[in-house]
């Protein structure tokens, strides 16, 4: 009896950290649905995209609305899991959806050799804005319209 009385003292102090752990709770699930679903922050550094972001990097924020309604289009600039590591997020700008031929320079750094190629149904053409320090779609060819994760709508630049 005397436990049960004891156990009594305490009722609000659990109730309140019970309170307070479900709050926290669904903040964190309303944090993984925006981040997942709608719309998410991303440090985008390195050479690829330079001048359009910075090489020490810019926070951008990445809409993934457009990208389930196929409202993305050649110029975009958008997030994608790298075709080579996945676990890496790359920002490239759209230069080709399926069914358009894109025309690129394959070594711009030792020759003017241009290629020509038909972007297959399902994939994009993906390139950054420094040709001449860029991993893209010239290395490893079109990429899988899955691998697109979002679209940059916002960009801050810290001087």
């Amino acid at each position: 009896m005397n436990g049960l009385r004891n156990l009594l003292k305490y009722k609000s102090i659990v109730k309140e950290a019970f309170d307070k752990t479900f709050l926290a709770g669904k903040l964190f699930c309303v944090l993984h649905v925006t981040n997942t679903y709608i719309c998410s922050p991303l440090l985008g550094h390195g050479p690829s995209m330079l001048p359009t972001l910075k090489l020490t990097g810019d926070w951008i924020l990445s809409e993934k609305i457009s990208i389930r309604l196929g409202k993305v289009r050649n110029g975009d600039m958008v997030t994608a899991r790298s075709p080579e590591n996945p676990k890496k997020i790359v920002v490239k700008r759209i230069m080709g959806m399926e069914g358009d031929t894109v025309t690129y320079i394959v070594d711009p750094k030792n020759s003017e050799k241009c290629r020509t190629i038909t972007v297959p149904k399902g994939h994009v053409w993906i390139q950054g804005d420094n040709i001449y320090s860029s991993n893209d779609s010239r290395h490893f060819g079109s990429i899988p319209y899955s691998l697109v994760e979002g679209k940059v709508f916002f960009r801050v630049s810290f001087v």
